[in-house]
C-alpha cells in the first residue's frame, strides 16, 4: 500500500563507514515522525513521545480508510463549532420562509452556540451533550429542547458530509434521554366558552372570534383579511394572505403552506362582518410582501414590493394588528375574564426613567391549548360533527392533504351509528 513513515531526526541511509544512521540538522527540533505518501491524505507528524508505534498505527488506519474511500482527517474536525456554523453550515442553508430562517438562527445562536460553540467539532462528547441538555431542560420548553437537538444533529451530519467528522454524536446516543412531548389532542370549545370569551373582549375585536370559529381562519389570516376577500353573494371568504411576524417586523405573505383557499361561511358571519364594517370601515395597510428585511438583490427587491390592502381589522392607531399585542392585551385578558385561565399575577416593577415610581405588570399563565387556534379546532369539530366529508374540511382548513386533517381531528369525528351494520344486513338478506 502507498504511504511511509519518515524519521526527520535521522538520515534515511546509514553512514557508509560506520553502517549507522546519522543525526540530521533537525535533530531534537519539531515533531520527529512524519506519515506521508498516502493518496488524498494530508501528511501528519507525530511527537517523539508518541513514538513510531503511533505513526505506524495511524498509517495503517489511513491506508485502509483511503483505499475504502472513507478517510477523514481528524485535524479537519478541530474547527470550533461556532466557526463551522458561521463559515460553512449557515451560509449554505437558504430558507424560502424568512420567518423560519429567523427562528432557526435564534435557536442555534442562543441555545446551541452559546453553550457548545467554544468546543471543536470532534471534541463534542456525550459529557458535553448531557450537561447542555440539563441546562436546556431547566430554561426552555420541551419543544425548544427537541428543536435545538435537531439543529445540532443537522450541523453534525453536515460536518460528516464535509469530511470533518466520521460520526454524528447526536445519532449514536444510548445514555442520554431526550424529553418527550406530552401527547395532546386538539380540543374544541363549547358554545358557552366561545360566547364568554367573545363577550369579555373589546367590541372591535369580537369579530376575530367569529372569523376563527365561523371560517376556521388562523390568527394571521384574520389579521390579513381584506374587504376584497369577502364574497358576500357567494357566501365565501377567500383566504389569500396572512400577516406574518418575522423577527420584530411584519409582512404580508401567503397562508401557511402557500395554500390559497376559499371557505363557505354562514349568513350569520357575513352579517357580523357587514355590521363591523358599518361601525369601523376597513383601513388600508401597506406592508412588504413575504419579507420585511432590506433586499440584497434585484430579484428580492421585486419580490418584496410592498402591497396595500383594506384590512377589516386593524390596530387602534392603524396598521396591522401585532400578534404579541393582541395575545397580551386582548386574548389572554378575555380568557381570564371568562374563567378559562387563572387571573394574572400582578408584579410591581420600577420605572427605569422615573426614580421612585412603579408600574403594575400583569403576567398571565401559559396555556397553549387555549390559544387562538382553539377556535379553528372548534370550526373543524362542528363541520365533522355535521358529517361534512373529510376532504372538504381539509380543503377549508388549508391542509396539504386530507390525511393531515384525519390525523389531527379523527377523535372529533362522530361515532359510527350502525349504518354500516344495516347495510351489511341488507346485503346478506338480498343474497
Amino acid at each position: 500500500m502507498p504511504g511511509y513513515i519518515e524519521d526527520r531526526w535521522m538520515t534515511k541511509k546509514p553512514d557508509p563507514v560506520t553502517g549507522m544512521r546519522r543525526k540530521t540538522e533537525r535533530w531534537g527540533k519539531g515533531k520527529r515522525y512524519r506519515v506521508a505518501g498516502i493518496p488524498g491524505v494530508k501528511d501528519r507528524s507525530f511527537e517523539k513521545l508518541e513514538g513510531p508505534q503511533g505513526a505506524k498505527a495511524w498509517l495503517a488506519k489511513a491506508q485502509h480508510e483511503s483505499t475504502a474511500g472513507e478517510f477523514v482527517d481528524p485535524r479537519r474536525g478541530q474547527i470550533l463549532l461556532a466557526d463551522y456554523v458561521e463559515q460553512e453550515w449557515w451560509p449554505r442553508r437558504g430558507y424560502d420562509n424568512p420567518a423560519t430562517e429567523v427562528t432557526v438562527r435564534s435557536r442555534v445562536w442562543n441555545h446551541v452556540l452559546q453553550h457548545l460553540g467554544h468546543l471543536p467539532l470532534n471534541g463534542i462528547k456525550t459529557k458535553h451533550l448531557g450537561e447542555w441538555l440539563i441546562v436546556l431542560k431547566s430554561t426552555v420548553a420541551t419543544s425548544t429542547v427537541l428543536e435545538c437537538w435537531g439543529y445540532l444533529s443537522s450541523i453534525m451530519q453536515s460536518a460528516i458530509d464535509d469530511e470533518r467528522l466520521t460520526h454524528n454524536p447526536c445519532r449514536r446516543q444510548t445514555t442520554l434521554r431526550l424529553p418527550t412531548r406530552a401527547p395532546s389532542k386538539p380540543r374544541a370549545w363549547s358554545k358557552e366558552r366561545v360566547v364568554a370569551v367573545k363577550a369579555a373582549m373589546d367590541a372591535r375585536f369580537q369579530l376575530c372570534v367569529d372569523l376563527g370559529v365561523g371560517a376556521g381562519l388562523r390568527q394571521g389570516e384574520v389579521f390579513g383579511l381584506s374587504v376584497e376577500d369577502i364574497d358576500f353573494e357567494g357566501q365565501r371568504i377567500l383566504v389569500r394572505r396572512q400577516v406574518k411576524k418575522i423577527g420584530s417586523k411584519h409582512a404580508f405573505a401567503l397562508p401557511k403552506g402557500d395554500k390559497v383557499r376559499d371557505v363557505p361561511v354562514p349568513e350569520y358571519l357575513l352579517k357580523r362582518m357587514e355590521h363591523a364594517l358599518s361601525i369601523r370601515p376597513a383601513r388600508p395597510v401597506t406592508l412588504p410582501w413575504k419579507d420585511p428585511r432590506p433586499p440584497a438583490t434585484d430579484r428580492e427587491r421585486e419580490e418584496r414590493q410592498p402591497q396595500t390592502h383594506a384590512l377589516i381589522l386593524t390596530a387602534a392607531r392603524g396598521g396591522a394588528i401585532r400578534r404579541d399585542d393582541f395575545d397580551k392585551h386582548v386574548w389572554k385578558p378575555a380568557l381570564a375574564a371568562a374563567g378559562v385561565i387563572p387571573p394574572p399575577r400582578e408584579d410591581q416593577r420600577r420605572v427605569s426613567h422615573r426614580p421612585g415610581l412603579f408600574r403594575t405588570v400583569l403576567t398571565y399563565a401559559e396555556s397553549r391549548e387555549n390559544g387562538f387556534h382553539a377556535l379553528r379546532h372548534t370550526f373543524a369539530s362542528v363541520q365533522l360533527d355535521a358529517r361534512e366529508p373529510i376532504v372538504a374540511v381539509s380543503k377549508w382548513l388549508g391542509h396539504a392533504d386530507p390525511s393531515i386533517t384525519l390525523r389531527i381531528y379523527a377523535h372529533m369525528m362522530p361515532e359510527a351509528d350502525g349504518r354500516g351494520r344495516t347495510a351489511m344486513q341488507n346485503w346478506f338478506e338480498g343474497s
